[in-house]
């Protein structure tokens, strides 16, 4: 009987052709898994992961990033426009490489979002101990600065022999293709065992698929489930983030269209309706429409499907005050199918609303609910109509009406992509996605400095789609640097870039919490030490210029419009870039957010927060 065949490769080149050769299956389409890796090279990656996509480019598309942290951004904004069926790696040296993954990490775990992350790590032989940017540790002498992955990582190994990696690399594919246990993974690699030859079997680079399962309802959690939604008078759909993982906006649609239970998403959910649709109330929570905010104080049963119910979405749990408030949560992670004492349906969100509307079939909700939502709705639209609207063509514009700009120049296609500031409550309240995927707002981690990066990611997944990546000036100087690689792959995403100088969103927050606005200002200290001078000189367009982006500047209401529509028919990147005028005309927030507030204070505003602050947490309620 002869041996099976091996292939002998370096540990690093062995896993590039692994990659390379895994898919994801889904309702009979297949997708390549790893589409591609980002990398920054240094000592600990660069002769091992460095010189085997050098070997293999002909099958791993190689993509240069400038900041570790932002080559996450852009896999997990990839991975999220393509619903988690395909994802990309990164590549970092050990020492500050890796570690400036851990923020990237957290994103992607806290939103159930694939990434492969493959940072170097110290010598397995300990043989050059320590080595360049080693971590040593006088009692555990396996540390190293990747530890600080585990806790963000929904898988970790640290690969120190080559065979080890068979095992790890088919585990790592197993959660980043399972839609209950997806996020970051890491496979920290010893830079000597990178190097290292090993005779591998060649089955181990075979052609292999992950099967991306669409779990169906347990049946009598599905008649429990029918009871429920059959006896509620006044039922709510909360439409997450789950919906757009699973594709499963039809299925909710062909649900509510039967049944008339109206819908209101979270910031993942946006979109799951159209923003057209009679039942689609918008936003809930602390950044939510009247609409679904007073529907969701009276609801009866509160049906989640695809949410974690943060505290946005929860109004830190004041939001939902009916006496007999029930909720049934339909989710693919038990973990948060259990939230809120539910009662649950563990399975994949369109099949599950698929066999809730085959058996609920004749059931639909008082004609007069749907009246009352409905004539919500419409009052609502002419919020949103007031704040977008702009009376002089020659005035600053406001950040509002920088939206309605937007919303005035897009089509259905396009992606809108925002994560932190003050933009993505104006956002969640404002925009009218028109589209699945054309609101992308990272809120899980509400990180500054995602949008940019994303807008990469989303770009490459979506080839000819105008991308747009809504930008504050708190955000631009925090992480500008993947302009230039938008630069280099000739990456048409289009930039609008905020100016407000400042932290606007943490501004305002500040104010209402008793904190002055200290420290959120971008402004030149005055006499008394405080930061009320004179805006800082700061020319952010002439450094989004700087690093090879097209600049559009627009003064008055007209010009941005003119700015808009010509970034949108550009073929290279282009930036938008307005100071605005700093008038709030955002509707106010509808409920409530808990940020704890000085218990005690000599000063006036802080006691005047802090009494706010408790009449407004007596509402709070614990759901059992």
């Amino acid at each position: 009987m002869s041996a099976a065949a091996t292939r002998r490769l370096t540990t690093a080149q062995a896993l590039v052709r692994f990659l390379a050769a895994q898919h994801t299956e889904r309702d009979g389409v297949r997708r390549r898994l790893i589409s591609g890796t980002w990398g920054v090279f240094g000592h600990g990656n660069v002769a091992g992961i460095g010189q085997a996509l050098v070997e293999y480019a002909d099958v791993m598309p190689y993509h240069q990033g400038r900041n570790e942290q932002a080559m996450v951004h852009a896999a997990v904004g990839h991975a999220r426009h393509l619903n988690r069926l395909s994802a990309q790696a990164v590549t970092t040296s050990i020492g500050p490489g890796a570690t400036n993954l851990v923020t990237g990490a957290a994103l992607a775990t806290i939103n159930r979002l694939p990434v492969l992350l493959l940072p170097g790590d110290y010598f397995a032989s300990h043989a050059a101990d320590p080595l360049l940017q080693q971590l040593e540790h006088p009692i555990e002498a396996d540390v190293s600065v990747n530890d600080t992955l585990r806790p963000v990582s929904r898988y970790f190994d640290r690969v120190t022999r080559p065979e080890a990696l068979v095992a790890s690399a088919l585990q790592a594919m197993r959660v980043l293709t399972d839609p209950a246990e997806t996020g970051a993974v890491t496979l920290a690699l010893p830079q000597d065992v990178q190097a290292e030859a090993y005779d591998w079997p060649e089955e181990f680079f075979a052609d292999r698929v992950w099967r991306v399962r669409r779990p169906a309802p347990d049946p009598v959690e599905l008649a429990e489930a029918v009871r429920a939604v059959r006896a509620a008078e006044r039922p709510l759909i909360v439409a997450g983030g789950g919906v757009h993982h699973s594709e499963a906006e039809e299925a909710l649609r062909a649900l509510v269209d039967a049944t008339g239970i109206p819908v209101a998403s979270t910031q993942a959910g946006k979109g799951a309706l159209r923003h057209d649709h009679p039942a689609d109330l918008g936003g809930i929570g602390h950044t939510g429409t009247t609409v679904a905010d007073d529907l969701a104080r009276t609801a009866d049963l509160v049906i989640g499907v695809g949410t974690r119910y943060s505290d946005f979405t929860t109004a830190s749990g004041t939001l939902f005050r009916h006496p007999g408030v029930r909720f049934l949560n339909l989710n693919i992670t038990a973990f948060d199918a259990h939230k809120l004492a539910a009662r649950t349906l563990v399975c994949d969100a369109r099949a599950g609303l698929t066999a809730l509307a085959e058996s609920l079939s004749g059931h639909r909700v008082d004609a007069a609910y749907e009246s009352e939502y409905r004539t919500g709705k419409s009052r609502w639209e002419e919020v949103v109509r007031t704040a977008y609207r702009a009376e002089d063509d020659s005035a600053v514009p406001t950040q509002t009406q920088v939206l309605g700009a937007l919303d005035a120049v897009v089509g259905d296609e396009d992606v809108v992509i925002n994560a932190a500031g003050s933009l993505p409550g104006d956002l969640h309240k404002l925009w009218r996605a028109r589209s699945p995927r054309q609101y992308h707002l990272e809120y899980g981690y509400s990180c500054m400095g995602y949008e940019i990066p994303a807008a990469l990611g989303v770009q490459q997944a979506a080839p000819g789609t105008p991308v747009w990546a809504l930008v504050g000036d708190g955000t631009y100087l925090m992480n500008p640097t993947e302009i230039v690689t938008a630069v280099q792959e000739r990456l048409p995403v289009k930039m609008v870039l905020v100016q407000n100088h400042g932290y606007a969103s943490i501004g305002g927050l500040s104010e209402s919490v008793g904190a002055e606005r200290f420290g959120t200002a971008y402004r030149h200290r005055a006499a008394d030490g405080s930061f009320t001078g004179a805006p800082l000189p700061v020319d952010l367009a002439a450094n989004a210029a700087s690093l090879g982006m097209e600049v559009l500047r627009a003064k008055t209401v007209g010009e941005l419009r003119e700015a808009l529509r010509t970034a949108r028919a550009s073929d290279r990147p282009t930036c938008v870039y307005v100071e605005t005028d700093p008038t709030p005309t955002a509707p106010p927030a509808e409920a409530w957010w808990d940020v704890p507030v000085a218990e005690v204070s000599a000063r006036e505003a802080a006691a005047d927060a802090r009494a706010q602050y408790e009449r407004a947490v007596a509402d709070r309620r614990r759901h059992l």
